[in-house]
């Protein structure tokens, strides 16, 4: 029950506390940049107090990169704390978009391929019914002096 408590105690600290606060509790990559930047600077300090001469310290590639990605970690969170809370984006049309692109991906499919364009015709319309004619009457036969006579 004390857990529930306390969970409601940091919802409610949370959610009435600055634009900064909700910030880092909101935004995963500052929380990380801000652990970057926390954990190069204890290296580097390491590195700085290790007893070695000052000269040799100043040298030391190592210590040059801890100190670099230090630097760009806290520059990342900072910006990020000055930029305030990430607004979320509304997902409008998600759906819209999908059953758009679903349409125009079977119309496609229909117009590139003939045997899914006839599949879909016999679906709409019955299948074609092949047929082959054959005449059932024979030509009349004709004779070559015969001419057809009109009575007028």
């Amino acid at each position: 029950m004390a857990a529930k408590k306390q969970a409601a105690k940091a919802r409610s600290a949370a959610t009435g506390a600055s634009p900064y606060v909700q910030r880092v509790i909101e935004d995963a990559e500052l929380r990380e940049n801000v652990r970057v930047a926390l954990e190069n600077a204890k290296k580097a300090y390491g590195r700085l107090t290790n007893g070695k001469p000052a000269a040799k310290v100043l040298d030391d590639k190592k210590l040059h990169k801890e100190v670099k990605q230090a630097a760009e970690s806290l520059r990342d969170a900072g910006q990020a704390l000055r930029e305030g809370p990430k607004k979320k984006k509304k997902r409008r049309g998600s759906f819209g978009k999908l059953l758009f692109v679903a349409i125009i991906g079977a119309g496609a499919a229909i117009a590139l391929s003939e045997g899914l364009r006839n599949k879909v015709l016999d679906t709409l319309f019955g299948a074609e019914e092949e047929f082959d004619y054959t005449s059932t009457t024979s030509p009349a036969p004709s004779t070559a002096g015969e001419t057809v006579s009109s009575n007028s």
